[in-house]
């Protein structure tokens, strides 16, 4: 029977690990950098798109096999220094915006993206029209594809929003599209201030776009585009 007495107290593989020189005593084993095979990558990517979302980028290299919690990515993402400098970017930053604020259940607002080249399973042709419809007051959104964005296409596309989103709201606001009003003068058209009375809402157009201008929809347009 083996002398307890002269066991070292450590286990055999840590004690083979010191004498080939794998650790150091005293010092704790750092974890390997779970971002260090996706850094190329995502400087990559960056560089095609320096714009690129950081919740896009992380949902493309948890397909290819990243494993961290998204906090951990976004601190590597620092860490390594991935994104390129932006200069614009830099100069928006500090500036005035201008945020619409609303109550619970006082407005949607809705606005058309643009989405090309498409899968060829969505049936939609070679463009996507993605008619995006956002509570301005919880940010919540929901959007449905069309062919186009004439009159019929708007009214069948915003329908099938409102049902995603369980409603309407009191208010609709849009910017100046053709289908929904005179760009010069911002009036409702006649044929969609006949669907504005239908549903019994107000339809707000939005003023002449402003530099640095933010709104609900146009967030989450952009999140739309990007996943």
């Amino acid at each position: 029977m083996d002398d307890l007495g002269d066991r070292p107290g450590r286990d055999r593989k840590t004690i083979r690990a010191y004498l080939n020189g794998e650790i150091t005593p005293g010092q704790r084993r750092q974890p390997p950098d779970a971002f260090a095979p996706f850094v190329e990558y995502c400087r990559q990517r960056l560089a095609d798109d320096p714009h690129l979302w950081a919740t896009t980028l992380f949902d493309e290299v948890r397909e290819l096999g990243y494993e961290g919690a998204y906090s951990t990515f976004t601190r590597a993402m620092r860490r390594y220094e991935v994104r390129p400098h932006c200069d614009p970017c830099h100069g928006a930053k500090g500036r005035d915006t201008a945020v619409i604020a609303h109550p619970p259940g006082e407005e949607i607002q809705f606005d058309w993206l643009e989405l090309p080249t498409p899968p060829g399973e969505w049936g939609v042709g070679e463009h996507a029209h993605l008619l995006v419809g956002a509570l301005s007051h919880s940010g919540r959104w929901r959007a449905q594809l069309a062919e186009c964005e004439d009159f019929p296409h708007l009214v069948q596309a915003l329908v099938a929003v409102l049902r995603k989103l369980g409603g309407t709201a009191r208010r609709w606001r849009f910017d100046r599209m053709s289908t929904v009003c005179y760009a010069s003068s911002g009036q409702l058209t006649a044929a969609f201030a006949g669907v504005a009375k239908y549903y019994g809402v107000g339809v707000d157009i939005c003023p002449p776009r402003r530099g640095n201008r933010k709104g609900v929809v146009e967030k989450m347009d952009h999140a739309a585009a990007q996943r």
